[in-house]
């Protein structure tokens, strides 16, 4: 007889979930038995992806469901193990991937009785939920299972069903029946007296700029021939970079403290900025003035800068729309401006910093995020560690339109790299994988390097190791205080990879990064490169007087932070190439 646990995974198998990311626990066990009897995914089933921490597996689903699109699920059994798993759900949810995570709960006769290893899970999961509630009787199964389904797919985010262990084992007292969950998401079009609008303003601005975020991943082309017909440079988010960079002739990098290039400048000199599909959540780079917004989400209207007006709809829809409707616009000259700007700020930090950077003694990071960009395939996945890794991969990872960056950008949280990896990994098993890591993101989940060698994840990973926390230090140095606490010792994380069975390889000399990165990336099979880069790499300097440390957090993006991007001044080059000289 079918049990409740068998209706939950039925009901999982039909949403076309094919791996559970999870640790097993007493009150899982009826739910991690059910996916056993489905004969795993070779068999039209489930598998069961074993993790070292549920921290990690709900890191997991969330990288499988942006990858592709689609639900994964992740479970914890109760009390510690839900409040491990509490941390990735955050990160999924905030991040718009779709997630259900199984929260297995006590004996719903013990609830409220203070019984062994007993939370709340629907009070603690409730603020990183679109939707969280408990079965607590089987006559509520299958019914839950596919409303959960429904909004994590739906409303784009995560989703918690509360599970005592229990009422998973009882007898199914409904057929479980065959129900097609959501399919693909609409294409929202605006009012048409917004969409009226919108041209008008734009038809009336001498001066327009994009800024462009990750609502804009399927709006590529829509974005290009926006900027196009208006004259306007395109910023974009770090969310935003992989999908509106590459062939982008209209580029002027991007904004926030990670930010290079001339897009800061551009967003404060237009008299139009236009906020497509962003939710950049620094409203001090934000020139509160002058700004339009267009996004699917009404909530997200105007909760970071003063707005105008704002559009509620799809970017490539609305932008669409409104095309037909823009009068050609002959003066590119605030393009141009911007685009040599953006040019000349790039080319006077990279003199200034990466001077002999290949030669350097102890590595400099962005040397070796740069050959990593280089060797890479064209169709890889990158994942990125909260922190320094952020900004190597904002400055030296080329999109193309086929290679993703994956990472906890709105969430923000460490040691997010290697379990994205094992997700994006588990879903394609075929395309090459890459954790950047840093030493102090890798130090705190480094038990998956062993889900690695467990499940055969070929994922190859990069750790950036200067045995200091670089944003962390760098953070006190914006404030003005001394650094304190963000030095650790020297680790040799290459020893602890090999003797958890992967292959591994250390570089501590230029010439040793190569062919490094090459040996791994080629090796069949998990693999490590612990590269030893200087922890000073992007210091400030110790004497800044309290005049000077005074609005440092939006130079730091401008100056300091500038350095490292000599891979986004060979783009800026070959736009200019293509517009007149002054």
């Amino acid at each position: 007889m079918a049990t409740v646990a068998d209706q939950l995974i039925d009901v999982l198998v039909q949403s076309g979930v094919r791996r559970i990311y999870g640790v097993v626990g007493d009150s899982l066990n009826p739910v991690v038995d059910a996916v056993r009897r489905t004969g795993g995914s070779a068999r039209g089933g489930i598998d069961w992806v074993h993790v070292r921490n549920e921290e990690a597996g709900a890191f997991a689903a969330a990288a499988e469901a942006q990858l592709t699109g689609r639900l994964a699920v992740c479970a914890g059994s109760c009390g510690p193990g839900n409040l491990h798993l509490l941390q990735g759900v955050y990160d999924a949810h905030r991040s718009g991937a779709p997630v259900l995570a199984i929260a297995s709960h006590i004996p719903s006769t013990q609830i409220g009785t203070g019984f062994f290893q007993e939370t709340h899970p629907q009070q603690l999961f409730a603020e990183c939920s679109h939707y969280c509630e408990m079965v607590s009787s089987p006559e509520q199964m299958p019914r839950l299972a596919r409303i959960a389904v429904q909004n994590a797919v739906g409303r784009r985010g995560a989703v918690v069903l509360v599970l005592p262990g229990d009422v998973s084992h009882e007898p199914a007292a409904h057929a479980t029946g065959e129900s097609a969950s959501l399919g693909s998401p609409p294409a929202v079009v605006p009012a048409e007296a917004d969409i009226a609008r919108l041209a008008d303003r734009i038809d009336r601005a001498e001066k327009v700029m994009i800024m462009a975020g990750a609502g804009c991943r399927d709006a590529h082309d829509e974005v290009l021939a926006l900027a196009e017909a208006a004259g306007a440079p395109v910023g974009h988010s770090l969310r935003g970079k992989e999908f509106v960079q590459y062939s982008n002739p209209f580029d002027v990098g991007m904004s926030g403290l990670l930010g290079y290039g001339a897009c800061y400048e551009a967003m404060h000199e237009a008299d139009l900025v236009l906020l497509l599909g962003t939710d950049f959540p620094y409203d001090n780079f934000l020139p509160q003035r002058n700004t339009v917004q267009v996004d699917i989400d009404p909530s997200r209207m105007g909760r970071r800068s003063v707005l105008e007006f704002g559009v509620q709809g799809d970017v490539g829809a609305t932008i669409r729309a409104v095309l037909p409707r823009l009068r050609k616009r002959e003066d590119r000259s605030f393009l141009h401006a911007m685009l040599r700007k953006h040019e000349r700020g790039l080319q006077r930090v990279v003199d200034a910093y990466t001077n002999e950077v290949s030669k350097h003694i102890p590595l400099h990071p962005e040397f070796v995020a740069d050959v990593l960009d280089e060797e890479a395939a064209e169709d890889a996945v990158f994942t990125v560690d909260t922190g320094m890794c952020n900004v190597w991969a904002a400055r030296y990872i080329t999109p193309n339109g086929r290679r993703r960056i994956l990472g906890s950008f709105v969430h923000g949280s460490m040691a997010n790299a290697l379990p994205h990896a094992i997700g994006a990994q588990a879903a394609d098993p075929g395309r090459q994988v890459v954790a950047m890591c840093g030493d102090g993101g890798l130090a705190m989940l480094m038990g998956e390097l062993l889900t690695l060698k467990t499940h055969a994840l070929p994922v190859k990973a990069v750790v950036f190791n200067n045995s200091s926390l670089g944003m962390v230090k760098l953070e006190m140095l914006v404030d003005g205080l001394p650094e304190f606490g963000t030095d650790h010792d020297q680790v040799d994380f290459a020893g602890i990879a090999r003797a958890a069975g992967l292959y591994a390889r250390r570089a501590e000399k230029p010439g040793e990064v190569r062919d490094g990165i090459r040996d791994i990336l080629a090796h069949d099979g998990p693999a490590v490169l612990d590269v030893v880069t200087d922890p000073n790499a992007l210091s400030i300097p110790p004497n800044i007087t309290a005049a000077q440390v005074k609005g440092f957090a939006l130079a730091a993006s401008k100056t300091v932070l500038s350095g490292g991007v000599g891979k986004m001044l060979e783009l800026a080059k070959s736009n200019l190439r293509n517009i007149p000289r002054p």
